[in-house]
């Protein structure tokens, strides 16, 4: 098996490579949908979450209200560390046992989608690091289109993820995504053949 950490920040365009990567035959194991799966209610999680930011994150349908949570925590960096001291554990727990189902099969490639791994000091146990990078002017555009959002919304976001340095510092292999879909298709093809295929056959 080979495990492979995956990660880039918002906008960047992570979650089409993890996409791609699937396409090829990885395992994905996707940080954010566990996150989404954790915090229903009725879970511990959502409890402790609940217990910590009061009754005001829960929406009408009883379900945790994102978007209150997020609000609650973007500008206040003692928030946000509280509410990732409840979330990541739970996480890593829930990722660590879809690795452990793969363990015995050598031609497994496991891609864990970290969107926060330079933030949450990941990268140690895994084979391979990559991060997916596009400029900023380039992830401001994207996320116009597809979530609507403001420039300036996407800059603040970007301002309270980890930096491209930094989350390069960890990595072995950076994609480049300012390109076209076609141009990113084409990187994620040579991520495969040159990087990924060689490891898993102990070629490093």
């Amino acid at each position: 098996m080979l495990l492979v950490g995956l990660t880039g920040g918002i906008g960047s365009g992570k979650s089409t490579v993890a996409a791609l990567l699937r396409d090829r035959g990885a395992v994905v194991v996707d940080a954010d949908e566990i996150v989404h799966r954790l915090q229903r209610a009725g879970t511990p999680v959502f409890d402790a979450i609940v217990e910590r930011f009061g009754e005001s994150v829960v929406g009408a349908d009883g379900q945790l209200d994102r978007a209150r949570l997020a609000g609650i925590v973007f500008d206040d960096p003692d928030a946000r560390g509280d509410l990732n001291a409840i979330v990541h554990p739970a996480v890593w727990v829930e990722m660590s046992a879809a690795v452990e189902a793969r363990r015995q099969d050598p031609d497994a490639v496991v891609v864990l989608d970290v969107p926060l791994l330079a933030e949450a000091g990941g990268g140690s146990g895994l084979d391979m690091t990559v991060t997916v990078e596009a400029p900023e002017a380039v992830r401001v555009e994207r996320l116009a289109r597809a979530r609507g959002m403001g420039a300036a919304e996407v800059r603040a976001r970007i301002a309270t993820q980890a930096s491209d340095a930094e989350r390069r510092a960890l990595a072995d292999v950076v994609v480049e995504n300012a390109g076209d879909e076609a141009a990113l298709a084409g990187a994620v093809a040579t991520l495969w053949d040159e990087r990924i295929r060689p490891a898993l056959r102990g070629e490093r």
